[in-house]
């Protein structure tokens, strides 16, 4: 059995999805990679076939997804000549996180395409929503990457399709507890706009990590820290709860952990806005714009008792096995497949 793993590059859920996922599938299939996004900066292991521009996100630094840059930044041509130039007719199927290379190379092929990612939750109804609904993003949703079965991840069991979160087994090895620091993530914002509200909150310490330093340093009660992978689980293992985007791994891990949570969805980011929706039915504090009252509203979550709680982890044996029945399901002989893709090109 022969499979291509197409893995969007931006953000850090698909990536740590692949990281477990795929030695999984390495050992019953060969498997080939596909990983695209112009921006990224993970790195997988083990060897990847192929690399594409892709589509990702950009940000203004400012907590919003900068929708000018990020449409500015698609080139529709090399998108074009990158999915009709990939070879699956080489094939079995296609296991997609939210990658719309192979997504759509599997889709004008023919050929059997499996969502494992996150937004492909979304294809329910019965997952949690905004108020305010938006046609567009859901659209986008839908077909960013197109498959043709979904064996998808979310917080609970929302539909049959649907599976609990993968958590890393960095997170499942740590022994967590509580001391007297928060530990913050917002990437999507620029350090030095947040930590005046930080300071101001001096009944404890922020362990507060950024791109923008390239080393540790105190200011007042914040340990302002580089983006580093051992420092950042150190300090989640240790801390009183959380403050970060509502990107679904770090809200998972933080459940997870039972770790207090404080999320601020990324502003034109429709699946956090999702997840925020589906945090405030757990019980979980979202604020959705920083101003005047978020110092107050820090308070106000550092004194509640609340800390979430995941009812259960993905098991990756039968996650597996889900994914293979889906996409053998489907399955059409090679040569077939390869025929109509010499008639459509």
């Amino acid at each position: 059995m022969k499979i291509l793993y197409g893995v969007q590059g931006t953000g850090h859920g698909h990536i740590s999805r692949a990281r477990v996922i795929l030695p999984r599938l390495r050992e019953i299939a060969q498997v080939d990679v596909l990983i695209s996004g112009y921006n990224f900066k993970l790195h997988l292991d083990g060897e990847i076939t192929y690399k594409a521009r892709g589509i990702s996100l950009a940000y203004d630094r400012k907590g919003s997804v900068d929708v000018l840059e990020t449409a500015l930044n698609i080139q529709p041509v090399k998108l074009l000549q990158d999915i009709h130039s990939l070879p699956v007719e080489d094939y079995d199927f296609v296991v997609n996180d939210y990658e719309p290379v192979t997504a759509w190379a599997a889709q004008t092929a023919g050929l059997s395409c499996v969502a494992i990612s996150h937004q492909a939750s979304f294809l329910s109804e019965k997952t949690p929503r905004p108020k305010k609904k938006s046609l567009v993003a859901e659209g986008i949703l839908r077909h960013f990457a197109p498959s043709n079965s979904a064996v998808a991840c979310h917080y609970l069991r929302y539909d049959y399709f649907i599976e609990p979160p993968i958590v890393r087994k960095q997170i499942q090895r740590l022994s967590p507890f509580r001391q007297d620091h928060v530990t913050v993530y917002l990437p999507a914002f620029n350090a030095s706009e947040l930590l005046p509200y930080f300071k101001e909150v001096r009944e404890v310490k922020w362990h507060f990590f950024t791109a923008d330093c390239e080393q540790d340093y105190w200011d007042e009660n914040v340990w302002i820290r580089p983006v580093g992978n051992e420092s950042f689980l150190e300090s989640i293992e240790s801390c009183e709860g959380i403050v970060s985007a509502t990107g679904f791994e770090t809200t998972s891990e933080s459940m997870y952990l039972r770790k207090k949570l404080l999320t601020i969805p990324i502003k034109n980011q429709y699946e956090q806005l999702c997840n925020a929706a589906a945090i405030e039915q757990l019980g979980g504090k979202v604020v959705y714009d920083i101003g005047p009252e978020f110092v107050f509203q820090l308070r106000q979550w550092l004194q509640s008792g609340i800390h979430l709680d995941l009812p259960e982890v993905c098991d990756e044996k039968s996650l597996i096995q889900k994914i293979i029945q889906q996409g053998t399901s489907n399955t059409k002989p090679r040569n077939e497949l390869f025929k109509r893709h010499a008639i459509l090109g």
